[in-house]
């Protein structure tokens, strides 16, 4: 997996630091967002033809790697 989060970049200076595949200005809520609601794999790389199957894995490797982060309430 650790493979796959290479894929992901973070720079202040891209997308206002918002994570991003491989540098380019696609973040990762960006497809989580078009797979959420619906959209295939096969969908987002023909509209995203500059993405790989790979950059796809890496996307659902990092949200699954936040969402394991515990949540702390305020009280």
């Amino acid at each position: 997996m650790s493979d796959l989060l290479k894929r992901i970049t973070i720079d202040a200076d891209r997308m206002h630091g918002r994570p991003c595949i491989r540098g380019l200005r696609v973040t990762v809520a960006d497809i989580l967002g078009l797979m959420s609601a619906g959209q295939s794999r096969e969908t987002i790389l023909q509209e995203y033809p500059y993405l790989e199957d790979a950059d796809i894995d890496a996307v659902l490797a990092f949200a699954a790697r936040q969402a394991d982060h515990p949540i702390i309430a305020a009280e």
